[in-house]
């Protein structure tokens, strides 16, 4: 699973990459590519194909969450999961949802994850990324007629 995680907090950033760095030693299917701030999500996104986008909200150069979520959304078609420190987030979730993005329905805390769980056990960092993808649950529904 390729990820692009957009985090401006370095010291997030480097316990995800260490995080990173144990999981591909551990033949862990994650590649973890992280960006500092929107505008680098958004050139990495042009140049290449992810599977799932982890955002933070509150970026230096995008403070309106909203914005942030709709300006990921309409660059490509891959999850979108939100780990973020702010107190909007879960309003700006809902709001995504609302829209019909292809978004995780939850945020996430981002000060209550278990970033030395991550990096002691490679596989807990895979889980945490699988359960953000799509379930059948999350699929519409198909309606089909009798003919």
């Amino acid at each position: 699973m390729k990820v692009l995680w957009v985090e401006d907090h370095a010291p997030v950033r480097d316990m995800l990459a260490i995080a990173a760095d144990k999981a591909a030693r551990s033949r862990v299917q994650v590649d973890l590519v992280m960006a500092p701030t929107l505008m680098a999500a958004e050139s990495r996104l042009r140049l290449e194909r992810f599977d799932l986008v982890v955002l933070d909200l509150g970026l230096p150069d995008s403070m309106d969450p909203d914005m942030t979520i709709a300006r990921i959304a309409n660059m490509g078609k891959y999850r979108i999961a939100v780990v973020s420190s702010m107190d909007t987030r879960d309003q700006a979730v809902e709001a995504a949802v609302r829209c019909g993005a292809n978004i995780h329905p939850e945020a996430i805390f981002k000060a209550g994850l278990p970033f030395n769980r991550f990096i002691q056990r490679p596989d807990s960092f895979e889980d945490f990324l699988m359960d953000l993808m799509p379930t059948a649950a999350d699929a519409p529904a198909v309606r089909v007629r009798a003919a």
